[in-house]
């Protein structure tokens, strides 16, 4: 037998594991598309919320149907007291990814998927009370505060904007608006992804007829490993440690030579660009202009450009993520979290599509163990 599997089936690479409508993944020039709507046309022309509506209830909604459905969401942000007791007794050093995961776990106790319930109402508790409980835990070990998280922001992106930075940001309406934009377009971007690692998990846990919030604990902790997410976490350790464009220039040279990783840069399914970068990085240089940055955002175009020049490597969606997150005054602890309150709309919608045409997910695996062989006793072992 084979020592390795064979380069298609390694991580399963090139192998169709399944059917879906959601989503394609490089294809048209590497492009992507939800539910056959362009990544350039949904970040251009629509909102969060209205691409939130097309994964999980499967329609691009009207004007009133938006408006009725950014009002579901505000009016399920509310944590119930058993959570927020867990929230003030999980300790402060705690990982966030933990919290989102425990929370998911913990409302699947409270608010159980019974007979009758339908999994487009969980998906939308969970999207809206995500950022409530992140920063809920986050707030009241920083700062001791048992905060407010029903507020009247009317978006996901300006709902946990509002309640990181508190109601001063809304002062500051130019930069506010900047910010709220520049998230809103982060969480389109991330929202889906096809048979990624944590959908992937989402869809074989489903696949057993296990219930939603399971299913979507699994993808978080899934998500919560660094070689799926967390890229642009490391993206922006990179980044900070650099005081100038020439600085960049000569560490990435020696990290380069020493063969060190480094995050953000080609993709696993994209051959030419990551078609979600360009955007990100747009609004990344925005905000850069607006707060006056001479660093974060040069250095970024410089290690873009010596990744290219030296490996043919494109920056992929977490490599600009990384600034334009910390433009928003984002704690960059907070990154890989931030996906979670996006892609629980694509798993959501993975989760729906496999209960609808449910088979069991079970593959072979290539077995290079050692052959048949007698049993001694253990005498004479």
């Amino acid at each position: 037998m084979s020592s390795n599997p064979t380069g298609s089936q390694a991580g399963l690479k090139g192998v169709v594991a399944g059917r879906t409508a959601i989503c394609t993944v490089g294809e048209d020039g590497d492009n992507l598309h939800y539910r056959g709507y362009s990544i350039y046309d949904l970040t251009e022309k629509a909102c969060f919320e209205e691409v939130a509506h097309l994964l999980i209830w499967g329609t691009l909604p009207n004007k009133q149907q938006l408006k009725n459905y950014q009002n579901k969401l505000k009016s399920l942000r509310g944590i119930p007291p058993a959570l927020a007791n867990c929230l003030e007794k999980m300790p402060g050093s705690a990982h966030p990814m933990d919290v989102l995961r425990t929370t998911c776990s913990l409302l699947g106790v409270l608010e159980p998927e019974v007979e009758g319930k339908r999994a487009e109402d969980i998906a939308d508790r969970l999207l809206a009370i995500f950022p409530s409980a992140l920063l809920y835990w986050y707030h009241y070990h920083q700062n001791g505060h048992k905060i407010e998280v029903n507020i009247a922001a009317e978006t996901t992106a300006a709902h946990f904007l509002t309640l990181l930075h508190g109601p001063r940001i809304r002062q500051h309406s130019d930069l506010a608006e900047m910010m709220e934009k520049t998230l809103d377009i982060s969480l389109i971007l991330y929202a889906e992804h096809e048979f990624n690692a944590s959908t992937f998990a989402a869809r074989v846990c489903t696949g057993t007829k296990s219930d939603f919030y399971s299913a979507v604990t699994a993808a978080i902790g899934t998500l919560r490993g660094p070689l799926h997410g967390g890229a642009n976490e490391a993206a922006m350790y990179l980044i900070s440690q650099f005081n100038s464009v020439e600085e960049a220039q000569t560490r990435i040279k020696e990290m380069l030579e020493k063969k060190e990783l480094i995050m953000g840069f080609g993709h696993r399914v994209y051959k030419k660009c990551d078609p979600r970068s360009d955007v990100i990085k747009a609004q990344s240089k925005i905000l850069a202009e607006f707060s006056g940055d001479k660093t974060i955002y040069p250095v970024s175009e410089k290690i873009e450009s010596m990744m290219w020049e030296e490996k043919k490597l494109f920056p992929n969606l977490d490599f600009y993520s990384a600034s334009a997150y910390h433009f928003c005054g984002i704690p960059t602890f907070m990154f890989t979290p931030l996906f979670v309150m996006s892609r629980i709309t694509g798993w959501a919608a993975h989760i729906i599509e496999q209960r609808k045409d449910n088979k069991l997910i079970r593959p072979t695996a290539e077995y290079i163990g050692p052959s048949a062989r007698p049993l001694t006793d253990i005498s004479v072992r």
